[in-house]
């Protein structure tokens, strides 16, 4: 099956299932397209038992999809750069230590507590990893996604300010964290020499790199922008900085989800206001707002999906059901240290970091990055509990977090 026609099924079906949404279920989009998503994956697996010839095909088909692939090599990009363009320099100027430390400490932080603390409790559960595979696990699991969550937190009336650090920080952790899983992957591989300076070489080289490659693309692409007044020629300009420059910070080997952050930014800010005409600037946030809504339908249609090829061993099943918590944990404790510098500059308070924690909610990617482990690394044991992990956190926490707020507010 051309890719051609694996798309238009997937065009077919999020259409679909976000008109049962908005129909029936009347759920926040991207939840409710996972949640129809799923109910449709556990009707085929019922099917199965009585015509197990389908099951098998529809699992075939999807198993011929490479999710990890088609997410990280190509809607990422696109996602990214559509997210970072409505965020204004001055909100991100008003938030910048949190987004900072959040989206880099805290990833850390939380890298390393899930990934010893999953070491150990396997152990328990009489299973035998590595310790720095667990660590690829604790890195693919700490990026939080916030497409699900804004739009419920803002009709629970949270302040600009803390709906400041969830976009920037989850823009800004989805890089670091690809950043860190990379470096990670990179030393797990057999005969790789371990030491603190091949460490910071390849993250500087990855991350540096990145952002300094995003940066040449968004002023470069601000300059052609300013020169000219023809909105068609401008909007390719921005989809073609997306596309080629992804493409050349993967050849490079410098981080495509920080180049894409920020060279977002640049043309969200500097080209949008300085470049643009109001028409061009109306047309491109159409544009970037339309490509972004297709893709994350698509996304959690393919994440609910994703049931038809996971291997639920029940070990494993309570095992996830366990770490959902400990994922839980480290987040609020990966937010609550960087705090206590925060706090130098801003009141944060435990309601603050209590809503972080809950509406710091997985989605694709870290699905996206467990695929990408190698199968002698476990992967098998990393892509079922992170499937388990990612659907408790956008089906119960993201349908649960408008209230959760309110009622922190009270």
């Amino acid at each position: 099956m051309s890719i051609f026609h694996v798309f238009s099924i997937l065009i077919v079906l999020s259409a679909g299932f976000a008109y049962i949404n908005f129909r029936v279920l009347k759920l926040p989009n991207t939840i409710g397209l996972m949640l129809v998503s799923l109910i449709f994956s556990i009707f085929i697996i019922l099917a199965g038992y009585f015509f197990p010839a389908f099951k098998d095909v529809v699992a075939g088909k999807l198993s011929s999809l490479d999710f990890s692939d088609l997410l990280l090599e190509g809607m990422l990009s696109f996602m990214l750069f559509a997210g970072a363009i409505p965020i204004r320099y001055d909100d991100l100027k008003n938030e910048n230590l949190p987004i900072l430390l959040f989206s880099t400490i805290s990833v850390i932080i939380s890298t390393f507590i899930i990934g010893f603390s999953t070491f150990y409790l396997l152990k328990i559960f009489g299973l035998q990893v590595n310790l720095i595979h667990a660590l690829l696990f604790g890195a693919l699991i700490s990026p939080t996604d916030p497409i699900a969550v804004l739009s419920i937190l803002k009709s629970a009336g949270i302040s600009k300010s803390l709906e400041t650090k969830i976009a920037g920080e989850s823009l800004f952790n989805d890089g670091v964290a690809v950043v860190v899983f990379i470096t990670i992957l990179q030393l797990a591989q057999p005969g790789t020499e371990i030491n603190a300076g091949s460490v910071l070489l390849l993250f500087g080289q990855e991350a540096v790199g990145g952002i300094v490659l995003g940066i040449l693309l968004g002023f470069g692409s601000y300059k052609l922008i300013e020169s000219i007044d023809n909105y068609q020629v401008e909007v390719l300009i921005t989809l073609a900085v997306v596309m080629g420059g992804y493409t050349l910070a993967h050849f490079i080997h410098v981080s495509g989800p920080l180049a894409m952050v920020t060279a977002g930014l640049i043309t969200g800010n500097q080209g949008k206001t300085f470049g643009m005409s109001e028409i061009t600037a109306e047309y491109t946030d159409k544009f970037w707002e339309l490509i972004d809504e297709i893709l994350n339908a698509i996304l959690f249609v393919l994440i609910g999906a994703e049931l038809l090829i996971i291997q639920l061993n029940p070990k494993i099943v309570l095992l996830a059901l366990v770490l959902i918590f400990l994922a839980l944990l480290a987040r609020y404790v990966s937010l609550w240290i960087p705090s206590i510098a925060i706090r130098i500059k801003e009141r944060i308070t435990q309601k603050t970091l209590g809503i972080l924690t809950w509406g710091g909610l997985r989605g694709g990617i870290s699905i996206a990055l467990a695929l990408s482990i190698r199968p002698e690394f476990n992967r098998e044991i990393w892509v079922t509990i992170t499937y388990i992990i990612v659907c408790f956190s956008i089906l119960v926490q993201g349908t649960t977090i408008g209230t959760f707020t309110k009622r922190l507010k009270k």
